[in-house]
């Protein structure tokens, strides 16, 4: 395989110095425009393109966003980030993606290596780092958070509102008939503090006697409360997940163990992600607009960056209710087998 082409190899082919090439890469107006062609002309015909992250180091202005993603197998967290990289590409920022796998230890080195970068900002993506971390990272660079709320006055938040989501959850069930309601929490999940706040108020308000068992935002996890159900023997008729990922893993589970969704166990997520809209899923789920989130994000940060704004942004969305097949009216009597 042929090795990259330099900087050194494009002034040798236009016959300049290597300075040059440098002051041409970084668009400096110091360049005379027929030295200029001469330049991305050479750089055309060697295929050199500047790597982001190295030119960012040699004139330490970046023009990286560092985003930390809480949990690469979830695809909430995917279409966010589409939202967020068409955002900063349409004014002139890269995007660099790390995990820390839900992690706090593995996400405080993956936000370590993300700041080594010297980015000019960083999304942190539902983190579960502890606040003193956002904060003395908010100290090098401008930091948004994305699901997940913030007092520090040096760090943005974008968020939906997770106690609204919740209860229209809860809300639709009750519609429905069902007064046997449980919600699979998220756990230490960033968001699961507002959706249980928001599952509780909407049962009190209903009169209904609340049941949280706590979960995390993965399918094996939402398999897991399903069991724990199930050794208790008191199968609710409706189930408000944590998250769509939870949902699936709880439908699953009620599937093996002989229950029918929804005509046994009517079940709720939230995100409305990619994978709630097919068709063999067809999940009822809480929406939070993913991209709008990403955007708010890129800009809540391409602001601070450019200094046109010091006060902490504080965006909060409104989820709506997608209804699919995973609800309907609760069974009257015990299941069928």
């Amino acid at each position: 395989m042929p090795a990259r082409p330099t900087m050194d190899d494009v002034a040798r082919h236009a016959g300049v110095s290597r300075a040059l090439v440098s002051l041409v890469m970084r668009d400096s107006p110091k360049v005379a425009p027929a030295r200029r062609a001469a330049v991305l002309r050479a750089a055309e015909e060697l295929g050199y393109s500047p790597h982001v992250l190295a030119r960012a180091l040699a004139s330490r202005t970046s023009t990286v966003l560092g985003v930390l993603v809480s949990d690469l197998r979830n695809a909430f967290f995917a279409e966010v980030v589409e939202g967020l990289d068409a955002a900063a590409r349409a004014v002139g920022f890269e995007v660099v993606l790390n995990t820390g796998g839900r992690k706090p230890a593995r996400e405080r080195e993956a936000l370590d290596r993300l700041l080594s970068f010297r980015p000019a900002g960083i999304a942190l993506l539902s983190p579960v780092l502890p606040s003193g971390a956002i904060g003395k990272a908010a100290e090098s660079c401008p930091v948004v958070l994305v699901s997940r709320g913030s007092r520090l006055s040096n760090v943005d938040t974008v968020n939906d509102d997770g106690e609204a989501g919740a209860a229209l959850a809860v809300h639709h069930l009750v519609r429905l008939g069902h007064t046997e309601i449980v919600h699979l929490d998220g756990g230490g999940g960033a968001n699961s503090t507002s959706r249980r706040r928001g599952y509780l108020a909407a049962m009190r308000e209903h009169e209904l006697r609340p049941k949280v068992i706590r979960s995390e935002h993965t399918d094996e996890a939402g398999a897991k409360a399903v069991a724990e159900l199930l050794r208790g023997n008191e199968m609710p008729t409706a189930l408000v997940a944590g998250n769509d990922f939870n949902a699936i893993g709880a439908i699953s589970a009620l599937e093996d163990a002989g229950y029918r969704v929804p005509a046994d166990v009517s079940v709720v997520g939230y995100d409305n992600t990619s994978l709630a809209a097919l068709r063999h899923v067809s999940l009822t789920t809480i929406d939070q607009p993913r991209m709008e989130l990403g955007r708010l994000a890129a800009t809540a940060l391409v602001e601070r960056i450019r200094g046109e704004r010091t006060a902490a942004a504080r965006h909060l969305l409104n989820p709506e209710l997608v209804i699919r097949d995973t609800t309907a009216g609760p069974r009257t009597k015990g299941r069928e087998t």
